[in-house]
């Protein structure tokens, strides 16, 4: 089979195209008609360092390439709208298994009201996924950015953290046992969009989803909003399983909460008279919102988060980082 046959089995597995998109995959280009405002993000899974074969299926590696990518939207408050998909695919690659790739990706697509509106596909060295997501919101006005955190703010984050640190350590020693919840939260992550428009209605002044660990991301918040985060440790909520394996590992269950990355849950500052209503939103998502600081002018040491135990211990406020060299996964 050859390329634009196998794109042709591709295009048959996707969501019919309609709403903002009048022109979907099949074409030189794809044509939209957003109107409002529009958020654009780009993401990018590579073999052997953001996922191995070995760990994970094709359908999961599909899944996970546009989940992770529609989770930046879900940080802006943003509404799904398009994907763009680039396949680099090795040789060794049959054409079942690219069909099973696009599946997974397929069924992300269909969950979330995403329309992949087109790509490319090549060869490559490695499998590469490098997704291209667009999100829509009635003004610009109504997107969420890093940089909008006041003094005052709450500071709140959804869901539970450590759980997909915790998981890639099952993955990765298969002498550690643990539930396969934590598996899952590694291989096959849930971008919390309609939590990030939640949020966002409920006057979320700055958001950013984790997926580089809470210490790195709400630096990033920090930063841009020229604040200081003053995050409680002892308020972070750790998810069920993770202190097990953590001990097994001779890990720590807090610094994978901290610094593991991959959670895609959502940290944001919401001004305090906004905490209670947006709980209630999201409790009606199925999602907790926990509230676990608040943010601080900045002082002389300048903008930054700090993660502090409740008797004023400073604990290490590095998530990941790309370029450090690190074990592939």
């Amino acid at each position: 089979m050859g390329e634009f046959e196998l794109l042709a089995l591709l295009r048959e597995r996707l969501p019919t195209a309609g709403g903002r998109l009048r022109l979907g995959s099949g074409d030189d280009a794809a044509i939209t008609v957003p109107g409002g405002a529009v958020a654009t993000s780009v993401d990018a899974l590579v073999e052997g360092v953001h996922f191995r074969r070995e760990t994970a299926t094709l359908r999961q590696i599909g899944r996970k390439a546009l989940s992770t990518a529609l989770s930046d939207l879900a940080a802006m408050g943003a509404e799904a709208g398009e994907a763009y998909v680039v396949l680099g695919a090795p040789e060794r690659m049959s054409e079942a298994e690219l069909l099973e790739l696009g599946e997974g990706m397929a069924a992300v697509a269909g969950e979330t009201g995403t329309a992949v509106a087109g790509g490319d596909l090549t060869r490559a060295p490695v499998l590469t996924l490098a997704v291209t997501v667009t999100g829509h919101a009635e003004r610009a006005e109504d997107f969420v950015t890093r940089g909008g955190a006041r003094p005052g703010d709450a500071l709140v984050v959804t869901g539970e953290l450590g759980g997909a640190a915790a998981g890639l350590l099952l993955l990765e020693d298969e002498s550690l046992t643990g539930d396969d919840g934590l598996r899952g939260r590694q291989l096959d992550p849930t971008p919390l969009l309609a939590a990030g428009q939640a949020l966002a209605r409920a006057g979320a002044t700055a958001m950013i989803d984790l997926s580089d660990g809470l210490a790195g991301d709400a630096g990033h918040v920090a930063v841009a909003s020229g604040a200081l985060l003053a995050i409680e440790a002892d308020d972070l909520p750790i998810a069920a399983g993770v202190a097990a394996v953590a001990s097994a590992a001779g890990r720590d269950a807090l610094e994978l909460a901290i610094a593991g990355g991959e959670d895609y849950e959502l940290f944001a500052a919401l001004p305090p008279g906004a905490v209670a209503a947006a709980q209630e939103a999201l409790a009606a998502l199925g999602t907790s919102l926990i509230v676990v600081g608040r943010v601080e002018p900045a002082d002389d040491a300048g903008p930054r988060a700090e993660i502090r135990r409740r008797g004023g211990e400073a604990l290490p406020s590095r998530g990941f980082d790309q370029l450090r060299p690190r074990r592939p996964r």
